[in-house]
This record gives structure tokens, C-alpha cells and sequence, in this order.
């Protein structure tokens, strides 16, 4: 029982030095601070654990619109949003083939 909880203290500190290189990463990606960083990282993983389970396809229409939603509410709703030229046909497409 010993050597299983060595072994599970083992894994734990990789997994926290795991965490505490991307959370780095996102730092100098974002320049946000870690506290700013770890919500969301956590929010992220734990989703992440939850997909592990169900494939998409052996879900019901009422589980993934609540996935969806739970998806959609964790973004920011003050993100600036692209103006009408910039998803425009005009803008996507190189106006000398029309």
C-alpha cells in the first residue's frame, strides 16, 4: 500500500509541474498572470475529462445542446466582434475573379 501511494505522489507532482509549464506557456501566449490563467485551465480540463467518456455520436440531442451551451458560456461575451467587411464575400475572395 506503501509503494501505490509513493507511485500516486509520484504522478501528482508530474501532473502539477505539467500544469505549472502550460500554464507558463498560456502566460506568455496571453499576457495574463497565472491567477488570471488557472480558472480557466482547470474549467478547460475538466472538460477535457468529461469527453474522455461518451463518443459525441452515442450522445443524446438534450446532451449535446447542454454541452454546446456549457461550451458557449464559457467564453468571454466582450470579445470584439468582426465587422460586416471583414466576413464579407468581398474580403474572403479575391475580387478579380468576379
Amino acid at each position: 500500500m506503501t509503494q501505490n501511494r509513493i507511485a500516486e505522489n509520484s504522478q501528482n507532482i508530474e501532473v502539477n509541474e505539467d500544469f505549472e509549464v502550460i500554464t507558463q506557456v498560456l502566460v506568455k501566449i496571453t499576457k495574463l498572470t497565472p491567477e488570471q490563467i488557472k480558472p480557466h485551465l482547470d474549467s478547460m480540463v475538466e472538460r477535457l475529462r468529461k469527453l474522455k467518456g461518451t463518443p459525441a455520436y452515442k450522445t443524446t440531442p438534450e446532451e449535446r445542446s447542454r454541452a454546446f451551451r456549457e461550451w458557449a458560456q464559457n467564453h468571454d461575451r466582450n470579445t470584439t466582434l468582426l465587422s460586416d467587411y471583414a466576413v464579407s464575400r468581398e474580403s474572403i475572395y479575391d475580387e478579380s475573379i468576379f
